[in-house]
């Protein structure tokens, strides 16, 4: 059978597809795509083509791994009905393409023990789950949240600056600062403050969360670092990471990566929405058609008042 995806031909070369999906075998769930999102970190390298050469990188490619779907048919053993929504973190459906990620699709294949449950009434904003769970682990680091130091100063204001401080707060932890230099930004900040970095004095944090992705800023945020204080660097840095090192001798600090999330973070960010603890309300901003990728991917990419644009596949 033949479905329609998005497909990245080659750096900045993007197209509405049909391809051919695989056929379900035992263990597997067909999901009917409602809605996926555009991630402005891998993504945007796939479209840059600065992606590093991770295991099945290469053109042509179908990218995504935030979709969110209804079942259409179940051949495994895990309680999941026709209708159900369902969240899907990336996929392999598609033949005869490279699919790191493979989500952007109308129609998955996917094994049952990959999709976690969501309601109807999240279903739009459940294609941030993946993003909220990088979010998650980067603080738990596969623990609770309540056991690791949370960040008290978040540098950026871009979807997962939000979600960091909207974490913070509903953990019960003391609102953070967070760093944004773009005016199209400042705004929006629910429990927290948004301040322009020229205008912060305080040299004494605690823990500092980078998600800006620049990979220049690291002397920076030591000198505004309390002495054995941790820096997580959060983001995707395509340059190389470089530090004072008579500088930082003098914080001590403790410098820390956060890969990607797993199925623990997934699953526990899903409980916070269900639950209500996290909202994700006001976190997408866009929403465009598959038949408009090439508009939609450059929006989300570029234009600075777009913090989430998703693809509504439903029509």
């Amino acid at each position: 059978m033949n479905d329609q995806a998005i497909l990245f031909e080659g750096p900045k070369s993007i197209k509405l597809s049909k391809l051919e999906v695989n056929e379900m075998v035992e263990g597997d769930v067909e999901v009917e795509v409602a809605y996926t999102g555009i991630s402005t970190g891998t993504e945007r390298l796939l479209w840059e083509g600065s992606m590093p050469n991770f295991p099945g990188m290469g053109y042509p490619l179908v990218p995504g791994y935030e979709a969110v779907g209804q079942i259409k048919r179940n051949n495994s053993k895990l309680d999941l009905k026709a209708g159900d929504y369902v969240f899907v973190p990336g996929a392999y459906s598609f033949k005869n393409v490279k699919n790191l990620f493979g989500g952007s699709g109308s129609r998955l294949v996917v094994p049952a023990e990959r999709v976690i449950s969501v309601g109807e009434a999240h279903a739009q904003s459940a294609t941030l789950l993946a993003l909220a769970a990088t979010a998650y682990h980067s603080v738990s680091k596969g623990g609770a949240l309540n056991t690791a130091e949370p960040p008290d100063l978040i540098i950026g204001h871009g979807i997962m600056g939000r979600l960091l401080a909207r974490m913070t707060v509903a953990a019960g932890g003391t609102p953070p600062t967070v760093w944004e230099i773009n005016p199209a930004r400042m705004s929006g900040a629910v429990g927290y403050q948004v301040i322009d970095p020229n205008e912060d004095t305080k040299k004494d944090y605690k823990a500092i969360y980078d998600v800006s992705g620049d990979a220049s800023l690291l002397n920076r945020l030591i000198s505004h670092l309390a002495p054995g204080g941790e820096i997580v660097l959060a983001g995707f840095y395509t340059e190389e990471v470089k530090f004072n090192f008579a500088a930082a001798f003098m914080k001590e600090p403790q410098i820390r990566i956060a890969a990607q999330w797993k199925r623990c973070d997934l699953e526990a960010v899903s409980q916070l929405l269900k639950s209500e603890r996290l909202s994700l309300d006001g976190l997408i901003t866009n929403i465009n058609r598959p038949t408009h990728a090439q508009e939609a991917y450059e929006a989300a990419f570029c234009d600075p008042h777009c913090l989430k644009m998703i693809l509504d596949w439903r029509h």
